[in-house]
């Protein structure tokens, strides 16, 4: 493995190996030291430079799993099927969780519709789609969407991570630019340090005011008339740096106008000659459906990306949101 996953493998495998010591010290538990034991068979691996490396075949295991579980010795191919049906109903779990974790369609605000498609490219996803509207917001609300680094399991992980990030933050009544700030302070010291996230925040008024900040994620299309404008990102993704600024667009949407976002799923999927799908393609698509309601703009889109991609099959997590300005 690189010098720098080495590092992050490591470091998770030293701190795993101090609370494993810590709880042994105050309680003596059979299940603690065979997980001690795991955790010493690990970093002997690593220094024997065999960490990662399947213990049947000898070829690298799936990255995604050794970040969900630093203790992983054998790839998917050679898991036991006791092994492969724990895997199976971990993922139906995660799978279940996540949903739980997405927030109700067809929502409406006082003069406003948000519609949304959440289409992981497995079991779990990497993607995260959220709409709250907070108790002290004044009948503001705020939405969420973006991609988490990596695929699988792991990603899925760090998705619910993101989202209970904000959410808990959410109380605090911060703007949305100081909030994106803090969201990226906790993720950037609570993960390892490949990991990030490209988010899209913003906060929706009873004026038809928005306010948006982009952490590095696709640029939302606001869609008035048949003219459609690219808001570009105003910041870095979240992770990469603990204290990055990030400033906020204002836009002010008028009934009729809409507001798409969307992950890469949508604008780099691909068809069979490995052609993108493109915002290009999605921007003419929007001018000319623009007089579409939330759902069936989505609709339109997903119809599409359809016959498009022409049956080759998808790579990537798929999210797109519409926020419709009504009265």
């Amino acid at each position: 493995m690189g010098t720098v996953a080495d590092t992050i493998f490591r470091g998770q495998l030293l701190d795993r190996r101090q609370k494993l010591g810590a709880a042994l010290a105050e309680f003596k538990d059979q299940h603690l030291i065979h997980l001690l034991h795991e955790v010493d068979a690990a970093l002997e691996r690593m220094d024997q430079g065999s960490y990662g490396l399947c213990e049947v075949c000898r070829e690298p295991i799936e990255t995604e799993r050794l970040m969900a579980d630093p203790l992983v010795c054998a790839c998917l191919d050679h898991l036991s099927s006791d092994e492969l049906r724990a895997l199976e109903r971990d993922l139906d779990l995660a799978s279940r969780i996540q949903r739980t974790l997405l927030p109700k369609q067809h929502l409406r605000f006082d003069g406003w519709e948000v519609c949304y498609h959440y289409e992981p490219a497995s079991l779990v996803s990497g993607d995260y789609c959220d709409v709250v509207q907070p108790e002290n917001g004044g009948g503001d609300f705020f939405f969420f969407l973006g991609d988490v680094s990596g695929k699988g399991v792991a990603a899925s992980m760090l998705m619910a991570h993101l989202h209970a990030i904000f959410r808990s933050l959410l109380a605090v009544g911060l703007p949305v630019n100081q909030l994106v700030e803090q969201a990226n302070r906790i993720f950037c010291e609570s993960t390892m340090s490949a990991q990030y996230a490209t988010v899209v925040c913003g906060r929706a008024g009873r004026a038809g005011e928005i306010e948006i900040s982009n952490a590095g994620h696709c640029p939302p299309l606001l869609v008035r008339g048949g003219e459609v404008t690219s808001l570009e990102a105003t910041g870095l993704p979240i992770g990469l740096f603990c204290n990055g600024p990030y400033s906020v667009k204002k836009v002010q949407l008028a009934p009729g106008d809409n507001l798409l976002l969307y992950t890469d799923g949508l604008s780099e999927a691909q068809n069979r000659f490995k052609a993108e799908y493109g915002a290009g393609r999605l921007t003419r698509l929007l001018g000319d459906r623009h007089t579409h309601p939330p759902q069936a703009l989505i609709n339109a889109c997903l119809e599409d990306l359809a016959v498009f991609r022409s049956g080759a099959p998808k790579t990537d997590d798929l999210t797109i949101m519409v926020i419709r300005r009504v009265g």
